[in-house]
C-alpha cells in the first residue's frame, strides 16, 4: 500500500473518529421528530412498511433539514440512511437538473465512483465500471459485464442498448461494491438499479418538449388513467433528437456524434384485493446513432524507424520482445489534419457512414402477494430482447490501413468501415420471500436466466485515393467511395449485406441458476447481525462460426489448424456476505461489511482460436459511517474498502493486417496473482438555509494488477522453435482515475403567493486522467465540467392542478474539449510475425482518440396536470 493511500486511509479513520466522539453530543442535542424516530425503526422491517406509509412522515421532517431516501437495495424499502450498503441515489430533480436522458450522460462523473463510457467511439454500447471492476470488451458475446444493470429488478444481460432512452424515472440507485447476494449475477463492483414510476390509478400526467444547439429537439408524454375494477394503466413515450458534432464532408452520409431515440412504455398494475399487486409492462426502443469521430491527435509520437529495436526504444508493443523493425513509416494522406487539442467540427474526408441501430424490448410481469403482514411473496418474470446494427466509419484516413504514394489497385483503398450485427435474447424468473419473524428480518430467492447471442463482424474498406503520386501533394489526387458490393479475388470486401468478407462471427447459450438468502438479525434497536449467501451455476456454451472469412462450420480442418475448440464450460460459486451494523443514535449509523461476488468466464470471438478464459473473483472488505447532522442540516456518508481480485480478466488487443485491411485480434487472459483495489468514498450534503443544498462527492481508487508474463517464440522456417522470451507486461484498469470528484448547488426561491418557484442548479464534476486500454500506460484527459439548470416551477395554468415550469438547461457550460479514449495502437508496430520476432512499422500512424461531447444546450417546458 502506498504512502498516499496511507494517508487517505488515516483521513478517513480520522473523519469517522470525530464522527464517533460526536455521537453522543449528537444523541443529545439532535431535534428528531418522533415520527422519524419511529421511522428509524422501522426501517429495517419493509413488509409492514411500505413506500406509501413513508410519504406521509416524510413531509413532517421536511421543513427541518435533509429529508429520508429510500432505497430498495436490500429487496425492500429502507431508509438510505440505515442501509448499511454504500449507495448513491440520483432522484427525479437531480436527473432532470442534469439533463440525463440516457445512461451515458451519467459518463460525465455526476457519481465519482461510477463510470460510463462508450466502446470503442460507438454511442450504442457501454461500458460500465464501479470501483475499478470495468471490462474494456464487454461488447462480446461470451464475455459477461462487471457491473449489473437492473430496471425494475430485472437484469439486463447486455451493455448493447443500454443507452436506450431514459423513461419515467423515479431514481437510480448506484449499488457499490459486491453484490453477489441480493443481486448476484456478475454484480462483482456492484450494481445500478433503475425504479421507473408506475400507475398510480388516478387521472394525470405531464407534457414536455425542448430545443436546443445541434438541431436538438426532446419530448416526451407521460400519461396516468384512473384505475378501473382495479386496473391502473400509465403510458409513456419519449424522443430524443440531436444531430451530428462533427459534420461529414461526403454528401448525403451521417456525421458524428448524431443520437435519434424513440421509446414507448405501457404499465398496467392490477390489484384484485389490497394484498395482491400484480405489475405488467411492455416497453419498446430505437436508438439510431452515429460514433464519436476518432480524430488523429499526432504523427509517429514513438519515432519509429526501420532497424535495431535500440534504434526506436519506444516504439514497441507492451509485453513484445523484437529482435528489429521493419518497413516504411508512410505520410499522411493528402488533406488529412492532425488536431490533438480540440474537437473537429467537420471532418477532414468525407466517408461513407450510416446510423447504427440498436433495437430493444421486453416484458416484464412484477407480482407482490403480502401473504400476512410478515410475509410477502414476489415472482419476477422478464423476457428481453436487442438487436443491434453497427455502421462505424469513425477513423476515415486516422485508421490504419496506410496509403503510400504512387499506390496502385487495391493498395489505395482504406478507411475502414466498421460492421457489426447483434441479437440477444433473454428470459428471467425469479421468485423472492420477504419477510420477519420476531426480530429477524430475511429475504429468499431463486433465480433462473437464460440467454441466446449471436453476432457477427466485417471491416472492409470505404475509400480509394486516386492520382496519390507524392506525398504532401496538394492537387492532382481524388477521394472515391468503393463500390459496397467489391469483390476481389472472389472474396467479398463491401459494405453490404451478402458483399461482405465476414471477420468474425459468434453464437453463444448461457444459463445460469441461483439460490440466495440473506437475514438480518435486529439483536438490539442499535445492533444489526446480517448474514447471507449465493450460490450460482452459470453455464455457457459458444461456437466460433466465422473468423478471418473461414466458415468453421463448413471447414473444420481450417478451424482446427487454428487451434478452435468450442466454448462449453459449467462454473459453480458460492458467495458469502456478512455484516455488523450499529446504530450509535437515531441520526449516526456505522456498519463493518465482508462480501464476494465473481464474474462468469468465457471466450473471445476476436481470436481465431476463440480463446477461453476463466472466471474472476472478488473478495470486499468494507467501513461506513452515515450521519445526519445540526438538526439534519448537514448529511454525510463516508466508506472505505479494500477489495482483492483473482484472475483478473485482462485484454490484450493488436491490430492485425490482411488482404489491405485491418482486423482488430482481442485476447482476454486471466493475469495470476490477486489485483489490489482501494479506495475511499465520502458524499456530504448540506442544507444550510431551507431553499437551498450542497452537495460534494469525492473517490479515491487505487488499482494495482501484478505484472504478466507474456512469452515471445521465436520459429524457423519450419515452424521450430528455436527461442523464447518472456516479458513482464503491466496492465491498467480502464476508466478508473485515481481522483474523482463532483459538486452541486441547488437554490428553490418560491415567487409570488403560490407554488411557483425559482431553480437554480449547477453541479461541477472533475476526473484525473485515466487509462482506457488495459495494456497501454497511455492515458485519457483529465477532464472538468460543468452542468446547468435555471427553471421556474409550477405555474398556475387553467382552472384546475395544471402547472407549468419552463426551463433553460446547459451541459458542459464552459465548452471544455478533452480526449475521453485515446488509442496508441495505431502509433507503434504489428505483433511480431510467426517465425521471426520482428514487428513491422508499414501501418504506424498515430495515436487517435475520441474528444467528448460539446457544449449543449436549450429551452424546456413542462406542463403537469
Amino acid at each position: 500500500m502506498s504512502n498516499q493511500l496511507i494517508r487517505r486511509a488515516q483521513l478517513m479513520t480520522g473523519c469517522a473518529t470525530i464522527l464517533l466522539l460526536a455521537a453522543p453530543a449528537v444523541a443529545q442535542d439532535a431535534v428528531t421528530p418522533p415520527a422519524a424516530a419511529q421511522r428509524a425503526v422501522d426501517a429495517a422491517r419493509p413488509v409492514q412498511y411500505a413506500a406509501a406509509d413513508m410519504a406521509a412522515p416524510a413531509a413532517e421532517t421536511e421543513a427541518v433539514g435533509l429529508t429520508d431516501i429510500v432505497v430498495t437495495a436490500t429487496k425492500r424499502e429502507t431508509n438510505l440512511q440505515r442501509t448499511p450498503i454504500a449507495i448513491n441515489v440520483l432522484n427525479t430533480q437531480a436527473i432532470k437538473d442534469r439533463h440525463v436522458q440516457s445512461l451515458f450522460d451519467l459518463g460525465d462523473g455526476a457519481i465519482p465512483s461510477l463510470r460510463i463510457a462508450p466502446f470503442e467511439a460507438r454511442q450504442s454500447a457501454l461500458t460500465l465500471g464501479i470501483r475499478g471492476i470495468v471490462p474494456l470488451d464487454a461488447n462480446q458475446p461470451a464475455r459477461e459485464q462487471g457491473v449489473g444493470v437492473y430496471v425494475d429488478g430485472v437484469y439486463l444481460g447486455r451493455q448493447h442498448g443500454l443507452n436506450a432512452a431514459l423513461f419515467d424515472v423515479e431514481r437510480i440507485e448506484v449499488l457499490k461494491g459486491p453484490q453477489g447476494t441480493l443481486f448476484g449475477r456478475n454484480t462483482e463492483g456492484g450494481a445500478l438499479s433503475i425504479v421507473t414510476k408506475g400507475p398510480s390509478g388516478k387521472f394525470g400526467g405531464r407534457v414536455s418538449g425542448s430545443i436546443g444547439n445541434y438541431g436538438s429537439y426532446n419530448s416526451e408524454a407521460h400519461l396516468d388513467l384512473p384505475e378501473f375494477h382495479g386496473f391502473s394503466v400509465k403510458l409513456d413515450g419519449v424522443i430524443q433528437h440531436q444531430d451530428a458534432i462533427t459534420k461529414n464532408p461526403l454528401a448525403g452520409q451521417t456525421g458524428w456524434g448524431y443520437y435519434d431515440r424513440q421509446a414507448f412504455r405501457a404499465a398496467v398494475r392490477w390489484q384484485p384485493t389490497p394484498e395482491i399487486t400484480n405489475d405488467f409492462s411492455y416497453d419498446n426502443g430505437r436508438d439510431s446513432n452515429s460514433p464519436f469521430y476518432s480524430q488523429l491527435l499526432n504523427f509517429n509520437p514513438n519515432n519509429c524507424v526501420a532497424g535495431t529495436q535500440a534504434a526506436s526504444p519506444n516504439c514497441a508493443l507492451p509485453g513484445t520482445s523484437y529482435t528489429a523493425l521493419t518497413g516504411t513509416v508512410k505520410p499522411v494522406l493528402p488533406g488529412v489534419v492532425i488536431e490533438g487539442d480540440k474537437r473537429q467540427k467537420v471532418a477532414d474526408i468525407g466517408v461513407p457512414q450510416q446510423p447504427s441501430v440498436d433495437k430493444t424490448h421486453g416484458f416484464t410481469n412484477s407480482l407482490k402477494w403480502k401473504v400476512t403482514p410478515d410475509l410477502e411473496l414476489r415472482s419476477i418474470t422478464a423476457w428481453r430482447g436487442v438487436t443491434a446494427t453497427q455502421w462505424d466509419n469513425s477513423g476515415g484516413a486516422h485508421r490504419p490501413p496506410i496509403v503510400s504514394p504512387g499506390c496502385t489497385g487495391t493498395a489505395c483503398n482504406f478507411s475502414r468501415y466498421s460492421l457489426a450485427n447483434l441479437s440477444q435474447d433473454q428470459f428471467s424468473q425469479e421468485l423472492q420471500a420477504v419477510g420477519s419473524l420476531g426480530t429477524v428480518d430475511y429475504v429468499a430467492g431463486l433465480f433462473y436466466f437464460n440467454e441466446r447471442v449471436s453476432d457477427d463482424a466485417a471491416t472492409p474498406n470505404s475509400l480509394a485515393i486516386q492520382g496519390y503520386t507524392t506525398a504532401g501533394q496538394t492537387t492532382g489526387y481524388q477521394y472515391v467511395v468503393l463500390d459496397p458490393c467489391l469483390t476481389i479475388a472472389g472474396v467479398g470486401a463491401g459494405s453490404q449485406p451478402g458483399c461482405r468478407s465476414i471477420d468474425r462471427a459468434s453464437a453463444v447459450k448461457s444459463k445460469s441458476y441461483a439460490a440466495y438468502g440473506q437475514a438480518t438479525w435486529n439483536v438490539t434497536d442499535r445492533l444489526h447481525l446480517t448474514a447471507g449467501g449465493r450460490y450460482t451455476s452459470d453455464k455457457k456454451k459458444g461456437a466460433l462460426l466465422f473468423s478471418r472469412n473461414v466458415n468453421y462450420v463448413t471447414n473444420p480442418v481450417a478451424a482446427a489448424a487454428n487451434g478452435y475448440t468450442p466454448l462449453d464450460e459449467t462454473w459453480n460459486r458460492f458467495n458469502p456476505m456478512a455484516t455488523v451494523a450499529f446504530d450509535f443514535s437515531d441520526t449516526l449509523h456505522g456498519y463493518a461489511k465482508y462480501a464476494t461476488g465473481y464474474r462468469a468466464g468465457g471466450a473471445s470471438s476476436r481470436t481465431s482460436n476463440y480463446q477461453a478464459f476463466d472466471p474472476e473473483d472478488v473478495k470486499s472488505y468494507e467501513v461506513g459511517l452515515k450521519a445526519d447532522l445540526f438538526d439534519r442540516r448537514v448529511r454525510i456518508n463516508l466508506a472505505g474498502y479494500i477489495m482483492d481480485r483473482k484472475d483478473s480478466q485482462v485484454d490484450i488487443s493488436t491490430i492485425q493486417f490482411q488482404n489491405n485491411s485491418s482486423f482488430n485480434n482481442l485476447v482476454t487472459i486471466n493475469a495470476a496473482g490477486t489485483t489490489k483495489i482501494r479506495g475511499i468514498e465520502a458524499d456530504v450534503t448540506v442544507n444550510p438555509v431551507e431553499g437551498l443544498t450542497l452537495n460534494a462527492s469525492y473517490a479515491y481508487t487505487y488499482t494495482n494488477i501484478p505484472l504478466v508474463p507474456i512469452v515471445n517464440i521465436q520459429r524457423n522456417a519450419a515452424g521450430v522453435e528455436t527461442s523464447r522470451t518472456t516479458v513482464l507486461q503491466r496492465f491498467y484498469i480502464v476508466y478508473t482515475p485515481r481522483n474523482a470528484a463532483s459538486g452541486a448547488i441547488d437554490y428553490e426561491l418560491p415567487v409570488g403567493g403560490g407554488d411557483t418557484k425559482l431553480r437554480f442548479h449547477l453541479d461541477a464534476n472533475y476526473s484525473q486522467a485515466t487509462q482506457a486500454f488495459d495494456q497501454f500506460a497511455t492515458k485519457n484527459d483529465a477532464s472538468f465540467l460543468m452542468n446547468g439548470r435555471i427553471s421556474l416551477a409550477d405555474i398556475a395554468v387553467g382552472n384546475g392542478d395544471e402547472k407549468l415550469t419552463v426551463a433553460v438547461w446547459g451541459r458542459n457550460l464552459l465548452d471544455k474539449d478533452y480526449v475521453f479514449r485515446r488509442d496508441p495502437s495505431n502509433s507503434l508496430p504489428g505483433a511480431p510475425t510467426t517465425n521471426i520476432l520482428s514487428g513491422s512499422v508499414n501501418n504506424v500512424l498515430g495515436d487517435y482518440g475520441n474528444f467528448n461531447a460539446p457544449r449543449t444546450y436549450g429551452i424546456e417546458a413542462t406542463v403537469r396536470f
